[in-house]
Order: C-alpha cells, then sequence, then structure tokens
C-alpha cells in the first residue's frame, strides 16, 4: 500500500498539502508576472513543506517498506536549510523595491543550490552509477540505501550548524536594512502602515527558533538516536511555519505589487538628507494652527508630546520652493488624500523627489510623513470641535481628514497632540 496513514502521518498532512498548493500557486503566479517576491515566497515555502513531508511519509511507513520508497526517502532533498537565510533576505529586496533583479542577487542562493547539488550527487554515483552501471545491489538499509548516502548523512550535523549561521548572519542584516526601510517609508510615503511588512520580521525570528530547535533535535538525535514519535513536536512546529509564511507572505506581496517601492539596501557614500539634518517634532506654524482650536466648551487639548524645534535655515535658493509647497498644500489640500506619496506630490509642484525632500526636511524640520500627517491632524482637530461634524464618529473623522485608518489616526494623533481623539470632547449636532 502506497500510504499508511495514521493519527500523526495524517496531521503532518494537513501542513504539506496547504503548503504544496501555495508552493505551485505562487510559481505559476511568478511565472506569468515575472514577479521575484513571488518566486521567492514559494522557495520559503517550499523547505519546511519539504522537510515535513519526509516525516509525514516516514509516519506512513516509507522508512520501513524496504522496497523503492524506502530508496526515495535517502535521496530526495528534504533539508534545504542552507537556503532560508539567502532566500530572506533577498525575498525582503524584491518586496521592498520594484527594481529588483536577480543576476547580482542570485549569489546569496548558492550555499543552498550547492547542498541541493550534493543530494544529486550522492543520488547519481548510487543509483545511477553504482546500482544502473554497475549492476550492483545497494548495500545498506535492506538493500534500499548506497553507500555514498550513508557518508553523507554525517554532514548532517555540520549542514544544520552552517544553515543556522548563514540565517543568523543574513537574518542580522535583514534587521538593519529593515530600520533604514522605516525610515525610507516616512520620507516617501503618508500612509505606510501596510508598507511595513511587520510581520515578517516575526517570521523571521519564528524561522530561526525552529532552526535553532533543529540544529538541537539533530544534534540530541546523534546521541540519543530519537524515536520517530519523539520528533513529530518539532515537525508539528515546523507545519505552523508553513501557514505563517503563507498568511504574511501572500498578505506582503500584494501590497507591494500595488506599491512604488524603489529601496536600496546598500545605502548611497552621501548620507540621506533625513539623516543629516536635525529634525524637528512638528512644523511650528501648523502646531499653532492646531493649537488654536483648543477650546471646546470647557476642554483643551493638551500640549504636544515634544515641543517643536526651529526649522533648519534654507538655503536661499530652495525659499521659493517651500513657499509653493505651503501654497499647494493650502489650496489643493493633497494631503487629503490617503495614499499620498513624496513623489506625486512633487509631481504636482514640477520638481523632483530629491529637491522636495529637502525642502520638507530642511525647510519645515520633517520628514514626509509627519509633514502630511500634521496636516490631517489639524484638520481633524477642527472637525472635532465643529459641531456640524458632532454626528460622525472618530472613524468617520479620521476618513474625512485623510486618514486610512483608525489606528493610525488615533496614533498621530497622540503622537502630535499629547491626547488620544476619543479624550476630546465633542459639542453636540
Amino acid at each position: 500500500m502506497l500510504f499508511t496513514f495514521g493519527p500523526r502521518s495524517s496531521l503532518l498532512l494537513s501542513f504539506v498539502v496547504p503548503g504544496a498548493v501555495a508552493t505551485l500557486w505562487l510559481l505559476g503566479r511568478a511565472w506569468r508576472r515575472g514577479s521575484a517576491s513571488d518566486a521567492l515566497l514559494a522557495l520559503l515555502l517550499l523547505v519546511p513543506t519539504l522537510s515535513v513531508s519526509q516525516w509525514m511519509l516516514g509516519y506512513a511507513g516509507w522508512f520501513d517498506s524496504h522496497d523503492r520508497h524506502s530508496t526515495v526517502m535517502f535521496y530526495v532533498p528534504w533539508r534545504a536549510n542552507m537556503l532560508l537565510g539567502g532566500a530572506y533576505y533577498l525575498y525582503f529586496r524584491s518586496l521592498t523595491n520594484q527594481d529588483f533583479r536577480w543576476r547580482p542577487a542570485f549569489k546569496h542562493l548558492l550555499p543552498g543550490l550547492l547542498e541541493w547539488g550534493a543530494f544529486a550527487a550522492v543520488a547519481a554515483y548510487d543509483l545511477l552509477w553504482y546500482r544502473g552501471v554497475l549492476g550492483r545491489s545497494l548495500p545498506d538499509f535492506y538493500g534500499t540505501k548506497g553507500s555514498a548516502a550513508t557518508a553523507f548523512d554525517e554532514l548532517a550535523l555540520p549542514g544544520a550548524l552552517l544553515g543556522s549561521a548563514l540565517l543568523l548572519v543574513y537574518g542580522l542584516r535583514v534587521l538593519a536594512d529593515y530600520r533604514r526601510y522605516a525610515r525610507y517609508l516616512n520620507d516617501n510615503f503618508s500612509d505606510p502602515e501596510r508598507l511595513r511588512f511587520a510581520g515578517l520580521r516575526q517570521l523571521l525570528v519564528l524561522q530561526a527558533l525552529v532552526l535553532l530547535l533543529s540544529l538541537v533535535f539533530t544534534a540530541l538525535n546523534q546521541v540519543y538516536d530519537f524515536s520517530y514519535d519523539a520528533a513529530w513536536y518539532f515537525f508539528a512546529l515546523r507545519g505552523v511555519l508553513i501557514y505563517g509564511l503563507i498568511v504574511v507572505g501572500i498578505q506582503a506581496n500584494y501590497a507591494a505589487a500595488t506599491s512604488s517601492l524603489r529601496f536600496e539596501t546598500v545605502p548611497s557614500e552621501a548620507p540621506a538628507i533625513a539623516e543629516v539634518l536635525p529634525q524637528a517634532a512638528t512644523p511650528a506654524p501648523l502646531i499653532a494652527e492646531a493649537r488654536a482650536v483648543v477650546t471646546v466648551e470647557t476642554a483643551t487639548v493638551a500640549e504636544p508630546a515634544a515641543e517643536a524645534s526651529p526649522p533648519v535655515e534654507l538655503a536661499p535658493e530652495l525659499h521659493p520652493w517651500r513657499d509653493k509647497l505651503l501654497r499647494l498644500m493650502a489650496d489643493e489640500q493633497p494631503w487629503l488624500e490617503p495614499e499620498l506619496t513624496l513623489t506625486e506630490l512633487a509631481h504636482r509642484l514640477r520638481t523632483n523627489s530629491a529637491l522636495l525632500s529637502k525642502v520638507i526636511n530642511a525647510g519645515c524640520g520633517q520628514n514626509f510623513n509627519d509633514f502630511v500627517n500634521t496636516y490631517r491632524v489639524a484638520e481633524a482637530r477642527r472637525k472635532l470641535a465643529d459641531p456640524r461634524f458632532g454626528h460622525y464618529s472618530l472613524v468617520g473623522v479620521a476618513l474625512e481628514s485623510g486618514f486610512n485608518s483608525k489606528s493610525t489616526f488615533n496614533r498621530v494623533f497622540k503622537k502630535l497632540l499629547g491626547q488620544a481623539p476619543s479624550e476630546v470632547m465633542r459639542p453636540k449636532s
């Protein structure tokens, strides 16, 4: 019988089937659209799916069938831990830069591809040369396993150690780049929440935990020779990772595909303007405007959490651009558009993003995200004090003021004015 499923193998099957289906679907979409992020997410899903599949088939009796099914178990590259570090790093790069290219990035996958190449070489020697050409019976595990495969098993622990080291190195690099990416979002997007890919960080931590447990399990198994039952819990945990990758990864891929992200992981030689110039919490004129509407019946708005520092002295040639920017913000109110970006605003001013970023940082003392959100908070504050909007819910006020979600509205409002929107007393309509 091909499969002999019991409770343990059946539960692992519930992880393998979604992982395999999602992997094939992502590969098909990557082929149709030329999407690197879909291909890399498929690779990240393939690794744990193969690992859980090995043990699912083992629990279904394939290891102990002593026939061609046992042979399959020894020559399929079930483990590919050395792929994970580079794959996560390239996946992050493909999400955050629409100009991602495979050719210069391919080198990061070489350790994992070499590991799979070693599996292929072992299979070629044992199955094609030793049994096929020489016509000899395989010497090990009841005639189902060759000597090269047996020798290759001795490299399992060093391979796990190297895979863990690569994941650690690449994971730290992703986290460092992520901090710079967060600054990039604030400098270019007025509503960057869906582009933060926060779940990716949690997945990376979970992946590191799974690989660490894999390393511990492999080491202890060398000493105690665990039974299948003892290993089941570890592979069930790896199955949970499959579900996490599917949910978080597909959401991240959609957000990246619908946004113009061009984040460079390698910083330029010249520091970014936002990193060189002092930052102010909020521009003084707009804070004054927000403070002006402070009295609603007997309530007053709390002082901002941080006092606004004066803007950096702007170069004389940039003064006209600051005046044009402030006029545009007042006349056309582009901040009412929830997904306004630095590039779109620069296009309206008939200039480039680099110059506009410098004007906002140096002339207004803020990054682009805080600059736009200050206008939105001032508008929301006016609406909260206006009896004509007394029947609006807080979500309604947020949407009418240019915010895209209540959570962002609450966070930004409290950051700039020192209190939550729900704490503001409102007039009756």
